[in-house]
C-alpha cells in the first residue's frame, strides 16, 4: 500500500500529521457541548383556545369539534388528540416523523382560522412544542420553617440576581402567597344604592390610571403632560366616592356599600420542602445554551448569593438538575471507556509478552478516540451519553486492525525480513483484509442513518461516533503502525512461529479442524440445533421500549373525591411525607398541595382535591437499591395512607417521556356510554393481575357542581340577553381584579372586587341573586334560570375525532412492555365490549413498534452493505457468503448472556446485534482471505483450511477478547446514565463468544462446501484391493498422492511397492478377502457416498492429480507425466 510505504519512508511526516489530527481533535473536544441525549425535536403542536364560562360540554361542541374538522385534513398528521375542560380547549397534533413541525407550521395556523367556532370563544392560538422550555433544573427554597410570607420578597430579589446568568432564560417561582386588597360586596347595600358589581369595577378603575396627553410650551421648552389619578392604600380605596344615595342624596364613599380589607389571597396550593414552608422555584435556560455549562454557572452563582448576608437564612432544596445529570452519566460513561481501554491494553500484554508491541498496538486508541471528537465537532454533534457510548463500545475494536497488522509483521520478521520490509510487506499482505473488515463494520451503521422518529434521533450520533471511531483506527493501522515497528521491532530469537504452531493448542486446534472437516454434516447439524434454541430463546426473553434509567428521584400523586377541600388533602399528603421521613434512602422532597400556576394544566395538581409529590433519592453509590425497586417496596404502606385516596407512585423514563415501567394505550367511541362500560370492565380486569401496580385512566370522577340554566326566554322578557345572565354570574361567583395599587412602600397590591360569603352562602342564595336590567330593575336568578345540583364532566377527551378515554398501567419490573401488551390485548378481546369501541396503543408500545420496524429494515440493509463490501474485497459472489453465516452464530451467545443476567431485549439490544453483524464477519474475513492467499500459493485446499485456522486463530482470539472487554464495563452498567447502553454490551459480549468460538470451526466446514476442490472431499472410493481412499487424500502431498495413485491402478497380487507404506490385501487370508467383499458391497450400497472406480473414473482423477502438481518443478512434472503415459498404456 503507498500510505504504508510512504509512512515507513518518511517517519517524520507521519509523526506530524498525527500531532495534527490530535490537535484537531483536542480542540474540538473543549467545544463539543455536553448533552444528556441528542437533540431531539418531536414534531409536535397544539392549538389553544378559550371560552370563558363553558362547560366541558359546550367547549367540546362550540370549539374542539371544528377546530378537529379543519385539523384533521392537515397533510402528515398522525394522530389528534384533544382535551374538552371547562374554558378551554387543547387540541394536540402529532405528526410524523419525517416531517418538522416548522414545515406544517403554516398549514396549521391556516386551518385552525377557518374552524367555525363559537363567536364568545377566543381566536384559537398555536404552541410549537419546545423541549428547551422544559425546566433545566427544579428546587425549592425554604427558611428556617419560616411562613412564606416571611421571606418570598427576599426570594424574589433572588430570583432576579440568578436571571441574569448568562444561558438563563427565566427563573419561574410559584407558592407565593399573594398579598391584596379585597373589596367584600353586599348584595342588598347595591340593591339598596341601585349599583352593581360591574360600576364598582369601573368607579375604582377610573380613580387610579395614567393617561398620556398632549404637548405644551413653557419658555423655549416643550412638554409632554400626563393626567394621573393613584390610589396609595387601603384608607384611599375605602373613601372613595361611588356616588349619591338616592333616598337622601347624601354622598356614597366604596365603605357605605362594602368591607374594604388588606388580606392574602385566596390559598389555591400549598407547597412544602420536606416538611417546610417552601416556594418552588422553575429554572429555564436559553435554547442555544449548553446544559452542563449553564447549570454549573447557576450552581455557582447561587452557592456564592446565599453566602451573603441578605441571604444567608435562605435554604435550597434541589430535586432535579438535568445539568448535574449529565455530567454524572458523561463521568461514568467516560469511566467505561477508560477502562475498556485498559482492559484492552492488559489482553496485548498477556498474548504477546513484551512492552514495545502492546505500546505500538495500544497508540491506537488514544489516537482514534481523539481524532473522533474532532469528526464529531465538524458534523455538529454533542458529547452525549450516546456518543460517549458508541466510543466505549467499540473501545476494544480500536486495536483488531493494528493485532491483525502487527502480528503479520511479526510473522514476515519470523522468515528473516528486515525491520522495513516486514513493516512493508505484513502491512500490505492483510491491508485489504482489515480495510474490507473496518468498511463491513461501518457499513452496518449506514442504515441506523436512515432510521426514522425517536430511535433514528439517539442512535444516528451513537452509530456516527463507532464509524469514525473505526476509521481512525484503520487509518493508524496502515501508518503509524508500520512506521513504528519499522523501528521498533526486531526479529524474535529462533523461529516462535513454528514454535507456536508447534504447541499442544494449536495442533489440538488442527485435529478438532480435521475432525469437524471430516464430520461437516453433523457439525452444521449441531450448529443449526444451536441457532434454533437461541432464536427461541431470545423470544422468551420479552421486550423493552428502551432500559428504565435511575435518575434518583420519582413523583407521587394523590388524588381525591372531587370536593374535597384543600386541609383534607394535605392530611395525607403528611401522612406520605411521615413514611418517607423514615427511609435513609430518601434524600429530600417537596409536596405541592392544590393547584398551583406551574402545576396546573402540565400534569401536576389541577384542584384542591389533589396532590403531587417530588422524591429525590440519595446517590446511586451511597444505595444498594434501585429507586424503581425502592417504588415497589413502599408502594404498599404510601397507598395505605388512606383508603380513599388514589394514590400511585411512578419514576419518568429516560427517552420519550411519560413513566417508566408503563404503557399507555386508549380506548374509543362516539357512543359515551358504551365507552364509559368498556372502561370500567377492563380497568377491573387489569387490576386484578398481579403485574399490575396501578391503573389510571383519564375518565376522571363527574365534579359536583352547581348548574344555572337559563331559560333565553324568559331571559328576553325580562330585558336580558343570555350572555348577560351568564356573565353577571361568572363575575359574582368568581370575583374580579379591578386595578392594581402601588403603596407608599412600593409594593403592589391587587383589588379584588367580589361578593361576600354571606352573600353567597348556598344555592338558596344564588338562586336570589338579583341582577339589574337597562330599566334599572332588579330580577331575581330564579326568574330567569333554573339552578341545579348536579355532576358533569371535568374533562372530555377525543382521540381522532372520537371520545376515548387514555389508561396508563405501571406494571411490575418483573415483567416488560412486550408481555403487558399481549396481557391487554386479551383481555380486551375477551371483554364484553361494542365493535364500535376500539383501542390503539401509544407512548413506548406505539414506540417500539415504530422503532422494530425500522430495525428491522436497518438489519436487512447492513446485511446487503456487509456482502456488497466483501464481494468486492473477495471479487466474488461465493466466498461471501461463506462469511456471512458468522452472523446468525451471534444469536446463540446472545441469547444466553440475556438469559443469564435477565435482561429483556429493546432497542438498545437490537441496535447490538446490528453492531455485532459488523464485527463478527471481522474474524471470517481474516480467515477467508488468509485460506485463500495460501490457495494462491499453491496449498491444496483443506490443507490451506487446517493451515489458516491455525495461523489466524491468535490475531482472531486476540481481536475477539479486546473488544469484549473493552465492552465489560459497559456491560456491568456502573454509575449513572449507563443503563441504556448496558443491554447492547451483555448482547456485544454474548454474541462474540459465540462467534468467534463457533467461526473457527463453522466457516472452514461451509467454505469445504463452497470451493470446488474440496466440496466432494469426503467422498470415498474403494481400491480393487478393497481399501477405501477418500477423495481429499488424493489432493495431498506428492508422496502420498503417488502412493495412493499406485494402489488405484495396480492389480492386487503385484503390488510389492505398496506393501512399504499401506496394508494391503492377503489373498491367502479368508478373512481379508470378506472384508474386501464387504467393502465393495458397503460401497454399492451407499453410491451417493462411495463409487466403485471404473477405468473412466481412474483416469479422471489421474487428470486431476497432474493439474494440481503444475507448481512443483520440471523434474516432479516429467515424472508424473511419465506415471500418466504407463498408466494409459495398462
Amino acid at each position: 500500500m503507498k500510505l504504508t510505504n510512504v509512512s515507513i519512508r518518511r517517519p517524520k511526516l507521519t509523526i506530524v500529521g498525527m500531532i495534527l489530527f490530535i490537535l484537531l481533535g483536542g480542540v474540538s473536544l473543549t467545544n463539543l457541548p455536553l448533552q444528556l441525549f441528542p437533540e431531539i425535536n418531536p414534531p409536535v403542536g397544539a392549538v389553544v383556545s378559550s371560552y370563558p364560562g363553558a362547560s366541558p360540554e359546550e367547549v367540546e361542541d362550540k370549539v374542539t369539534k371544528p377546530l378537529e374538522e379543519e385539523l384533521s385534513t392537515l397533510p402528515g398528521l398522525s394522530t389528534m388528540t384533544s382535551t374538552s375542560e371547562e374554558g378551554m380547549a387543547l387540541v394536540l397534533l402529532e405528526f410524523s416523523w419525517d416531517s418538522t413541525i416548522d414545515e406544517v407550521e403554516q398549514d396549521i395556523i391556516t386551518s385552525m382560522n377557518q374552524a367555525n367556532i363559537s363567536d364568545d370563544a377566543n381566536s384559537p392560538s398555536f404552541l410549537k412544542f419546545d423541549p428547551s422550555m422544559m425546566g433545566m433544573a427544579q428546587m425549592a427554597v425554604t427558611s428556617n420553617n419560616q411562613d412564606v410570607q416571611g421571606f418570598q420578597g427576599d426570594v424574589d430579589e433572588f430570583q432576579t440576581e440568578l436571571e441574569r446568568i448568562d444561558g438563563i432564560a427565566n427563573v419561574d417561582t410559584s407558592g407565593q402567597v399573594t398579598e391584596q386588597f379585597e373589596v367584600r360586596l353586599d348584595q342588598e347595600e347595591l340593591e339598596a344604592n341601585q349599583l352593581t358589581q360591574e360600576e364598582i369595577v369601573q368607579t375604582i378603575q377610573s380613580h387610579n390610571l395614567t393617561l398620556p396627553g398632549g404637548t405644551v410650551e413653557t419658555g423655549d421648552r416643550q412638554l409632554t403632560t400626563r393626567a394621573i389619578s393613584s390610589l396609595s392604600g387601603e384608607e384611599d380605596l375605602a373613601n372613595i366616592v361611588i356616588g349619591a344615595n338616592p333616598q337622601n342624596g347624601e354622598e356614597l364613599v366604596l365603605s357605605d356599600i362594602a368591607e374594604v380589607a388588606e388580606t392574602t389571597g385566596e390559598t389555591d396550593a400549598i407547597t412544602r420542602a420536606n416538611q417546610q414552608p417552601a416556594l418552588q422555584m422553575t429554572v429555564i435556560k436559553e435554547t442555544d445554551a449548553n446544559t452542563a455549562q449553564v447549570s454549573q454557572a447557576f450552581n455557582d452563582e447561587m452557592e456564592t448569593l446565599l453566602g451573603e448576608e441578605e441571604y444567608d437564612h435562605l435554604s435550597v432544596v434541589s430535586f432535579y438538575d438535568e445539568g448535574e445529570y449529565i455530567q454524572l452519566s458523561i463521568n461514568s460513561v467516560s469511566q467505561a471507556l477508560v477502562l475498556g481501554g485498559i482492559f484492552a491494553m492488559a489482553v496485548l500484554f498477556f498474548f504477546l509478552r513484551n512492552w514495545k508491541t502492546p505500546l505500538i498496538i495500544g497508540t491506537a486508541i488514544p489516537f482514534s478516540v481523539i481524532v473522533t471528537f474532532g469528526f464529531l465537532y465538524f458534523t455538529d454533534v454533542s458529547l452525549n451519553l450516546m456518543t460517549l457510548g458508541g466510543l466505549a463500545l467499540g473501545i476494544g475494536m480500536l486495536v483488531d486492525n493494528a493485532i491483525v497488522v502487527i502480528e503479520n509483521i511479526y510473522r514476515h520478521l519470523s522468515m528473516g525480513k528486515t525491520a522495513k520490509e516486514a513493516a512493508a510487506e505484513g502491512t500490505k499482505e492483510v491491508g485489504g483484509a482489515i480495510t474490507a473488515s473496518t468498511l463491513t463494520t461501518v457499513s452496518v451503521f449506514l442504515p441506523i442513518v436512515f432510521i426514522s422518529g425517536i430511535v433514528g434521533n439517539i442512535f444516528t450520533e451513537f452509530a456516527l461516533a463507532v464509524a469514525f471511531s473505526l476509521l481512525a483506527s484503520l487509518l493508524v493501522a496502515v501508518t503509524v503502525v508500520p512506521m513504528m515497528s519499522s523501528r521498533m521491532l526486531t526479529a524474535p530469537r529462533g523461529n516462535q512461529e513454528r514454535k507456536r504452531q508447534n504447541s499442544a493448542f494449536m495442533k489440538g486446534i488442527g485435529r478438532s479442524i480435521s475432525w469437524v472437516l471430516g464430520h461437516r454434516f453433523m457439525t452444521l447439524f449441531i450448529t443449526f440445533v444451536l441457532l434454533a434454541v437461541g432464536g427461541a430463546g431470545i423470544a422468551a426473553t420479552g421486550i423493552n421500549f428502551l432500559p428504565a434509567t435511575d435518575e434518583g428521584y420519582f413523583m407521587v400523586d394523590i388524588e381525591m373525591e372531587h370536593g374535597t377541600n384543600l386541609d383534607k388533602t394535605a392530611e395525607v399528603v403528611e401522612g406520605i411525607e411521615e413514611i418517607l421521613d423514615d427511609e435513609s434512602v430518601v434524600a429530600d422532597y417537596m409536596s405541592v398541595v392544590g393547584s398551583s400556576e406551574d402545576t396546573a394544566g402540565m400534569g401536576g395538581p389541577s384542584g384542591s382535591h389533589e396532590a403531587q409529590m417530588f422524591v429525590t433519592m440519595t446517590d446511586l453509590q451511597d444505595r444498594n437499591q434501585s429507586t424503581i425497586d425502592f417504588v415497589e417496596d413502599i408502594e404498599g404502606d404510601v397507598q395505605g395512607v388512606d383508603q380513599n385516596a388514589d394514590i400511585s407512585l411512578s419514576t419518568q423514563a429516560a427517552v420519550g417521556g411519560g413513566e417508566a415501567n408503563s404503557i399507555v394505550f386508549t380506548m374509543s367511541d362516539n357512543d359515551t356510554a358504551a365507552l364509559e362500560e368498556a372502561v370500567a370492565e377492563v380497568e377491573e380486569e387489569l387490576n386484578n393481575e398481579r403485574y399490575v401496580r396501578s391503573v389510571e385512566t383519564s375518565m376522571e370522577e363527574r365534579a359536583p357542581e352547581l348548574q344555572v340554566r337559563i331559560d333565553e326566554e324568559a331571559a328576553r322578557n325580562n330585558g336580558f340577553a343570555p350572555a348577560q345572565v351568564a356573565e353577571t354570574v361568572h363575575q359574582v361567583t368568581r370575583g374580579e381584579t379591578a386595578t392594581s395599587i402601588q403603596t407608599d412602600s412600593n409594593e403592589n397590591y391587587d383589588v379584588v372586587v367580589q361578593y361576600s360569603d354571606e352573600s353567597l352562602a348556598d344555592k338558596e342564595d344564588l338562586e336570589t341573586l338579583l341582577i339589574p336590567n337597562d330599566e334599572g330593575e332588579y330580577i331575581e336568578l330564579n326568574d330567569l334560570a333554573v339552578v341545579d345540583e348536579a355532576e358533569g364532566p371535568a374533562v372530555i377527551n377525543r382521540l381522532d375525532q372520537e371520545r376515548s378515554v387514555e389508561f396508563t398501567v405501571s406494571y411490575t419490573s418483573d415483567t416488560n412492555l412486550n408481555d403487558m401488551s399481549n396481557l391487554i390485548e386479551n383481555i380486551i378481546e375477551e371483554a364484553d365490549i361494542q365493535d364500535s369501541t376500539s383501542y390503539a396503543f401509544s407512548g413506548e408500545q406505539e414506540l417500539l413498534e415504530d422503532a422494530l420496524n425500522s430495525l428491522v429494515f436497518a438489519f436487512i440493509l447492513a446485511l446487503l452493505f456487509i456482502y456488497l463490501v466483501m464481494a468486492g474485497q473477495f471479487e466474488s459472489f461465493k466466498y461471501p457468503f461463506v462469511v456471512m453465516f458468522s452472523v446468525p452464530l451471534v444469536i446463540i451467545g446472545v441469547m444466553l448472556a440475556l438469559t443469564i443476567t435477565q435482561t429483556p431485549l429493546s432497542v438498545t439490544v437490537f441496535i447490538g446485534l446490528i453492531v455485532l453483524a459488523g464485527i463478527v464477519v471481522n474474524n471470517a474475513i481474516v480467515l477467508v482471505d488468509y485460506i485463500n492467499q495460501s490457495k494462491e500459493r499453491g496449498l491444496p485446499t483443506r490443507e490451506a483450511i487446517i493451515e489458516g485456522v491455525k495461523k489466524r486463530t491468535r490475531p482472531i482470539l486476540m481481536t475477539a477478547i479486546t473488544t469484549i472487554l473493552g465492552v465489560v464495563p459497559l456491560a456491568l452498567g456502573m454509575g449513572e446514565g449507563t443503563e441504556i447502553q448496558q443491554p447492547m454490551g451483555i448482547a456485544v459480549i454474548g454474541g462474540l463468544i459465540s462467534s468467534t468460538f463457533l467461526t473457527l470451526f463453522v466457516i472452514p466446514v461451509l467454505y469445504s462446501f463452497m470451493d470446488k476442490d474440496t466440496r466432494h472431499m469426503n467422498k470415498r472410493y474403494v481400491t480393487p484391493q478393497g481399501r477405501v481412499i477418500y477423495a481429499y487424500e488424493l489432493d495431498e502431498d506428492d508422496e502420498r498422492r503417488q502412493t495412493h495413485t499406485r494402489l488405484l491402478t495396480s492389480e492386487p497380487q503385484n503390488d510389492s511397492s505398496i506393501q512399504e507404506t499401506e496394508q494391503p490385501l492377503d489373498e491367502n487370508s479368508q478373512e481379508q478377502r470378506n472384508e474386501a467383499e464387504e467393502s465393495k458391497n458397503e460401497a454399492t450400497r451407499e453410491n451417493k457416498e462411495i463409487d466403485s472406480l471404473t477405468k473412466d473414473d481412474i483416469l479422471h482423477l489421474l487428470e486431476n492429480i497432474v493439474q494440481k502438481s503444475k507448481h512443483d518443478d520440471q523434474d516432479k512434472d516429467d515424472k508424473n507425466k511419465g506415471h500418466h503415459d504407463n498408466n494409459n498404456e495398462s
